[in-house]
Parts: C-alpha cells; structure tokens; sequence
C-alpha cells in the first residue's frame, strides 16, 4: 500500500514538473529559425530531405557543423518528413525533450539524496531556469538535449548500489544513443567510474574493467570528432593561439563566471568574450576560492561521497567545452545544461540541512514551519526563475532579435557584427547589410580569417548593390 502511494506521489509531482517545462517554453513555439546553425542543420541539409540510401548512409558517416551527431541528424529528418521546414514542430520537439530530463532529473536526484524535496526541487530549477533557454529555444541545441537525455537514462540505469547485469546492459545501450547524439557524452564513463569508487565503495581494479566497454566506445567517438571543431568558421578564435596554463588561467575565471550565471542568471547571450589578457587578479583570486571549495570538500570526503562525485562530475561535464582540445569558442549557456543539475541539488541540499528539524517534544509542530518555509521559498525561487525565463527567451525569437540583443552587450566582436550584417542581408536590406560590414571592417578587430570573410561580403555586396543600382537605372530609362 505504501508503495503504491509512493507511487501516485511521484507521478503527481513529474507530471506538476512536466507542466511546469511546457508553460516557460511555450512561447518559443512560436520562434523562427536563427541564422546560427540552423541553416546548416535545417535549411541547407541536404540529407533531411529525403530516406534515400544515400541520405541514410551521409547521415551515418558525415560530420555536419562541426559534429558527429547521426542520431540528431536523423531526428531531423524524422521531422523534416512531418513538417518540412515549420519551425513549429522543432521547437516542440526540443521542449518535450526539456520536460522529458526534467522528469529523469527528478528520478536520478531523487534517489541519490533519497530526499524528494531536493530531487523535485533541483529538477523544477532545471526546467525554468534562465540558462537553459539557448538549450530549449534553439533548435540547434536538439543534439544537446538528445544527448542529455540518453545521459541521464544511462545513470538512471546504472547508478544504484547494486546494479545488476541487466542494468550494465541498459547502460551501455543508452550510453551508445548518447554517443550518436553528441560527442558530449564521452564524459559519462569517468563519472560512472568514480560512482562506483566513491560511493559504492569498490577499488580501482573491481571498477575499471566495468568501463572498458563504455570507454572503448567512447574512444572510438573521440577518433570520429578529431579535428571537426576547428574545420569551419565561425564563433570565436581568439584564444585558439594561447599556451596550455594561459588557458587554464582564462578556464579558472569562466567557471566561476558559470556558477555566478546560476545564482545570478542575468545578461545572459547568445555569445561571450570573457577577456584572456590582463585577468591575473581575478585568475588568482578565483584560484583561492576553488582551493577553499576543494578543502571544504576534503574534510567531508568520507561522510559525503555524493558531494564529491557532484563536484568531480561538475567538472567532468565541463572538461570538453574547457579548451584543452581547442574548439571555437569559449563559453556558452548550454554548456550548463547538465552540470546545472549538480549545483542545483547541492544548493537545495543546503536548504533542507539548515532547516532539518532535530529531535524535540514539538518535532511535528516544528516540521510543519520547516516544510512550509521550503515551500515557500520553492515558490518564491521557482516564480522568479520563469519570469526571468519568460522575459529573456524572446530574444531567441529570431535572427534578428537575436544578434541586435547580443550587439548590445558586445558591441566590438566582429562575429556578432557578420552575423548581424547576413541577417539583414536576408531580408532583402542589401544596403543596410553592406554597411554594417564595412562599419564593421574599420571599426572592429577581426582577426585574419574573419577579416578575410568580412572582405569578401563587403565586396560581393558591393557588385550585387551596383548591378541592382543599375539594372534600376536602365528600368527607369527604358520607362521614359
């Protein structure tokens, strides 16, 4: 009897968290395309267009904007048959697939703090937070979301204090989808590793040979995505040239640039440029403070294992978008798309500690005020969350909205200005277009390879603006 109400319990509150997903990113069904890999994912792929063998086998083998994703490739020919080229139905798609973690977040959080205030608590947060929205409200980010939802199905599957074999079987089927899904997911045999020695407690040598298989097909994915990030233009190049301990310098201050956008998820943009010059004074005092996280987490190492997977995996998620193997850019919100979950849960956990109520005559009085005060406080942090949410996602609502908003907190980065310069191209505002550019080539800073792109817009504009300047002129003589 108990069970089954437990049961009931758990799929009242998925179902609350399922509607809570819907109601933030609802609106964004309504969005557009952007012209930030849409284009290449959508528009211009040419392997959605049709089941051909061909299509099939391109969609197996080929790298398309900088990623081995099969699995994402083909959910969009999937729908590309359904809908053709409607944004409305991608939009829905990657918000279903935002509620549908949100669910599995509960379950996986709720089971490894065996609390369900902070499995429910840590996933209503992961689905209306702010940072999430680049994720949800761009369809591009569907490997991500794809990706994270084989992730999170392969823990489900695995992390438990006795997985069986049937379990480790599970494991390893969703862990091959998250694969085909995004290359992200190679992080994933390291965090079951550690799971395996810090919390179920095995050694090394009991652990390790679980992960061969995992590991190996992670290897083999490592090998397909080798050198596809640095194949194409695009996003940012600056610190592509810096030395190994230059980047971590630069990595040191991103990070808790990150937990700052958790607790204080304001200015949020489509691109950033953190500066990697003249930072030595925040690089050291960010080394302090993770040195003061570190031993803070030393001394409860044995009584709270689970806070040290977090933080390992916090970084473990992180480690691929962290530029040790260079990629074109140097942070973005979706990267926090799973390792939100971890500070989440953790900050939740704080909460429930501080107002666990010990043992008393009044304990059943006083558990009422400390529920109550963690529902309120639930209530005031989860509505703050959607209006941010609800207020700064219309900014995805298209290319333009998108490259003005992200002009307006950087100004001077060439990329936003190229981009900026095509959307209006796109809507037939040659002139406007061509003047963005050139303002752009003399007021900017690009760097050669940008330069050289700038260059050649600015010129083929040029001819397409004369040769429509003149076909007008001759229009309006033939008239008279």
């Amino acid at each position: 009897m108990f069970d089954l109400l437990q049961r009931h319990r758990m799929w009242w509150q998925s179902s609350v968290l399922v509607l809570l997903g819907l109601a933030v990113f609802w609106p964004s069904v309504y969005f557009d395309f952007v012209n930030w890999d849409d284009p290449a994912y959508l528009e211009h792929n040419g392997l959605i267009k049709g089941w051909s063998w061909q299509n099939l086998n391109g969609i197996a083998t080929e790298v398309v904007t900088r990623n081995y994703a099969p699995l994402t490739i083909f959910s969009f020919l999937v729908e590309h048959t359904l809908w053709g080229l409607n944004p409305t139905g991608y939009h829905i798609t990657n918000i279903l697939l935002h509620a549908i973690n949100g669910v599995l977040v509960f379950l996986l959080v709720r089971r490894l703090s065996e609390s369900p205030f902070v499995g429910w608590m840590t996933a209503a947060l992961f689905l209306v937070h702010p940072v999430q929205i680049e994720s949800v409200a761009w369809i591009s980010s569907r490997k991500g979301l794809l990706c994270s939802m084989f992730m999170l199905g392969a823990m489900l599957a695995r992390m438990k204090p006795q997985p069986t074999s049937r379990d480790e079987g599970r494991y390893v089927f969703f862990l091959a989808f998250a694969l085909f899904s995004k290359a992200h997911a190679v992080v994933l045999p390291p965090i079951m590793l550690l799971y395996d020695i810090l919390v179920r407690r095995k050694s090394v040598a009991e652990a390790l040979p679980r992960q061969v298989i995992p590991g190996f097909m992670s290897l083999l994915l490592l090998i397909l995505t080798t050198g596809a990030q640095n194949s194409v233009l695009g996003g940012v190049r600056g610190h592509m040239s810096l030395g190994l301990l230059h980047i971590l310098a630069v990595d040191v201050t991103i990070l808790w640039q990150y937990m700052a956008m958790l607790f204080c998820p304001t200015d949020l943009c489509v691109m950033y440029d953190p500066p990697t010059s003249g930072i030595w004074p925040r690089v050291l005092i960010g080394i302090v403070g993770w040195v003061v996280v570190g031993l803070g987490l030393w001394r409860i190492r044995r009584t709270h294992p689970l806070w040290i997977l977090g933080a390992c995996s916090f970084f473990l998620l992180l480690f691929p978008m962290l530029n040790f193997f260079r990629i074109t850019t140097l942070m973005n919100d979706r990267y926090l798309y799973l390792p939100s979950i971890i500070v989440f849960a953790m900050a939740v956990s704080v909460v429930e500690q501080m107002l666990r109520v010990a043992d008393s005559p009044l304990r059943y009085l006083l558990d009422l005020i400390s529920n109550s005060t963690k529902g309120a406080l639930g209530f005031v942090v989860i509505t703050s969350c959607m209006f941010l949410t609800l207020q700064h996602q219309t900014v995805w609502a298209g290319s333009e909205s998108l490259w003005t908003h992200a002009l307006s907190q950087y100004p001077d980065m060439p990329l936003l200005r190229i981009q900026y310069a095509i959307t209006l191209y796109d809507q037939g505002r040659l002139a406007d277009a061509l003047d963005v550019m050139n303002r752009a080539l003399k007021e900017c800073r690009p760097d050669e390879l940008d330069f050289e792109r700038m260059q050649q817009f600015a010129v083929d504009w040029e001819r397409e603006l004369t040769t429509m300047q003149a076909t007008a002129d001759n229009s309006r003589k033939h008239g008279a």
